[in-house]
């Protein structure tokens, strides 16, 4: 029999607790032996639970119970999650967690004291949800020298994108309808500003590279300023706009990391990945590119991927799975605005040959871009390839020509 605590009863907590329920028996078969849950950690009561004799307000009886031999954090946030799961591994405990915010901010630490205390710090549903992902990359993906990272993280803003581009709903409607189904929060600035996608694309950068890459050193730009003019050039140009978080290793050893609404083709598989669901391409050189697809939140999928890590923590109690990279390198992530990129522009003059001429003569040769009933002098375009520093310097060249810069959005090539 091994023996489980989960810390936290919410969303994802009772789902861990209700797959562990039941699908016991098919559990029970594929780890070896049963799990059972021993403790579940909440301030709060849950007396009409027919497990409400399980839970617990004291962290400390489950840190000093030695019957259990693995942790399942599932409170989200950095405190007390971070104290806790720290004196679960430094206390001889494997912990499994789904917090993406824990991971991303102290995962080289906890990987750390795992290691040296022969423990699994396992984390796979703090990335794609259900969509597996940790694993491809560090066992299946793994005799690939892995190039590139680029994905759809964030179910609310892909959906959020998905109605202003099929049923042309104002990025304030589409919000307002995510929170209504449940798929925003009331605050939903994690998602919206891109926060969340920075998390999971830092903590995938951290696995594939080695090292520890913060959130605070990955460009995040979120969905806020993305309007149905955007939405409609998008479709002029041939493809649909949406939120990616993406990384690539340089010819340098640096990395560029960042989080940014893309003009994505509609012949990609990312350019067709909506609503809900999350899309996430890895590009190896033995592989080229593959694609993880699926939703990537929700109860009962995210608390699969946990039970799943808590599968692996109780087969291999005996011989370790590790996860690791290591803490930061200096300068290991290099300036995003050194990256080459062709952007789109929207932008509006006196009238619209004016704008185009400005245009052209600041950048030489564009893509024009049309769509129906534009705004008096808007003129939209894509720009050539060139670095982030020189797109910021013709743009600044553009409005001193008289032209204003309404909106821009990097043209992916995924």
């Amino acid at each position: 029999m091994a023996y489980i605590a989960v810390l936290g009863h919410g969303t994802v907590g009772s789902g861990v607790a209700e797959v562990l329920f039941t699908h016991a028996e098919s559990i029970s078969r594929r780890a070896g032996e049963d799990i059972k849950i021993k403790y579940i950690l909440d301030i709060r009561d849950f007396p009409d639970l027919s497990y409400s004799e399980l839970f617990t307000k004291d962290f400390d009886v489950i840190l000093n119970d030695p019957d259990i031999s693995t942790v399942v954090e599932v409170m989200g946030g950095l405190h007390p999650a971070y104290d806790f799961v720290k004196a679960c591994l430094e206390k001889g405990k494997n912990v499994v967690t789904s917090n993406k915010e824990l991971v991303a901010a102290k995962g080289a630490e906890l990987l750390s004291i795992a290691r040296k205390n022969n423990l699994n710090f396992l984390f796979e549903a703090s990335v794609g949800g259900g969509v597996p992902i940790i694993r491809p990359i560090s066992t299946c993906l793994a005799a690939n020298e892995v190039s590139e990272i680029a994905g759809i993280l964030n179910g609310t803003t892909n959906f959020i994108l998905t109605k202003m581009i099929r049923e042309q709903m104002s990025f304030a409607t589409a919000l307002k309808l995510a929170q209504d189904l449940g798929y925003a929060e009331r605050n939903p600035a994690a998602d919206i500003e891109g926060h969340d996608a920075c998390r999971k694309i830092c903590i995938l950068a951290s696995l594939t590279f080695g090292s520890h890459v913060y959130p605070d050193s990955c460009y995040t730009e979120g969905i806020t300023k993305i309007t149905l003019a955007d939405v409609d050039y998008a479709e002029s140009w041939g493809g649909v706009i949406k939120l990616i978080g993406s990384v690539k290793m340089q010819e340098n050893g640096k990395i560029q990391i960042k989080v940014c609404p893309m003009f994505v083709s509609r012949e990609s598989q990312l350019g067709n990945v909506d609503d809900v669901f999350n899309g996430i391409m890895v590009r190896g050189d033995a592989t080229g590119d593959v694609v993880f697809y699926g939703k990537g939140a929700g109860k009962l999928p995210t608390a699969s991927a946990v039970v799943a890590d808590v599968i692996d923590c109780v087969k291999q109690q005996t011989s370790r799975k590790f996860l690791y990279w290591e803490d930061a390198k200096a300068d290991f992530v290099d300036d995003y605005k050194n990256g080459e990129t062709q952007m789109f522009v929207r932008c509006k003059g006196a009238n619209i040959s004016e704008a185009f001429d400005a245009a052209y003569k600041v950048f030489g040769e564009l893509r024009e871009l049309s769509r129906k009933n534009p705004e008096e002098g808007e003129a939209a375009f894509v720009t050539p390839m060139m670095t982030e520093y020189q797109l910021e310097e013709k743009l600044a060249a553009l409005k001193a020509l008289g032209v204003e810069t309404l909106s821009t959005i990097r043209v992916s090539d995924y």
